[in-house]
């Protein structure tokens, strides 16, 4: 297990966040998909959607726009720290190895100087992360997922129902 994130143990020194679960889903991939979020501890209040053709990292990604975009107002509000929860090791890994500064810095090329994978996602979610001080920008953590922890089981449920048919 390596070691904590910075904005991960500063999240769970929060004691009043705002702490937001995010998940995607995805019939096939590429496939019809869903994505949702969920305010804990109760989900409400929650949003969802979904796409005919997409993958499951999109909707992933999605599900963390539209939490940002839904919640960021709350938390600025009642002056609380956005944290966003997810199973997706590629959106916590992103924000806490700062992968987007590569991605950047690189012309929105990675590692291997390959265009990145959903820039289209990508450039709007980190250009709203730029745009908070850096004092309000959320913390990412992960859960694991379909492990039994309530908030990421509704928050999947919400993104399955979402999935068109």
């Amino acid at each position: 297990m390596g070691r904590p994130s910075d904005t991960a143990a500063r999240a769970t020194n929060i004691a009043d966040a705002l702490v937001v679960y995010t998940d995607g889903a995805c019939s096939g991939n590429p496939g019809p998909g869903g994505w949702a979020w969920a305010v804990a501890p109760d989900g409400s209040p929650h949003g969802s959607g979904g796409d005919a053709r997409t993958t499951n990292q999109r909707m992933e990604l999605m599900a963390v726009v539209e939490a940002l975009r839904a919640n960021l107002p709350l938390a600025r509000s009642s002056a609380r720290r956005l944290v966003v929860v997810s199973d997706s090791t590629y959106v916590v890994h992103c924000f806490r190895d700062r992968w987007w500064a590569r991605w950047r810095a690189n012309g929105w090329r990675n590692a291997k100087r390959e265009p990145v994978s959903n820039d289209d996602i990508w450039r709007p979610l980190i250009d709203l992360y730029l745009s908070l001080p850096e004092d309000e920008r959320p913390d990412f953590q992960w859960v694991k997922g379909h492990s039994g922890e309530p908030m990421n089981e509704l928050v999947d449920q919400l993104a399955v129902a979402a999935t068109p048919r």
